[in-house]
């Protein structure tokens, strides 16, 4: 799966360059974004692109957050489409990750 890394002071920022983030781009995408924030403490995903997720999809955010928190970290997200909200609304997932309106907003609430 195709993402794009930016680093902003401590601060890992990765843009999913996907229109989806399901079953059949899950496994794939775990491995390599899991790599990617290994060493990170403060992550933000762009989701600007992805206009649909499954439940595979929010079990790799789920993963990611568990692996960040126990390192003592976050994840936050940005860019997230009405029909991906609608969907962390119904499982309740919006309650458990912080979700912003812009990559400013999502920098900034590491920076408090």
């Amino acid at each position: 799966m195709e993402m794009k890394t930016e680093k902003i002071q401590d601060i890992m920022i990765v843009q999913i360059l996907s229109d989806v983030l399901e079953a059949h781009n899950a496994k794939a995408f775990k491995k390599e974004i899991h790599e990617v924030i290994k060493d990170a403490q403060k992550v933000i995903f762009d989701l600007n692109q992805v206009s649909f997720i499954d439940s595979s999809g929010c079990g790799v955010i789920l993963s990611c957050i568990k692996h960040l928190k126990t390192a003592g970290g976050d994840l936050k997200l940005f860019g997230v489409a009405k029909e991906v909200m609608t969907l962390f609304e119904l499982i309740r997932m919006h309650r458990i990750i912080d979700i912003y309106l812009s990559k400013e907003d999502a920098i900034q609430s590491f920076m408090k």
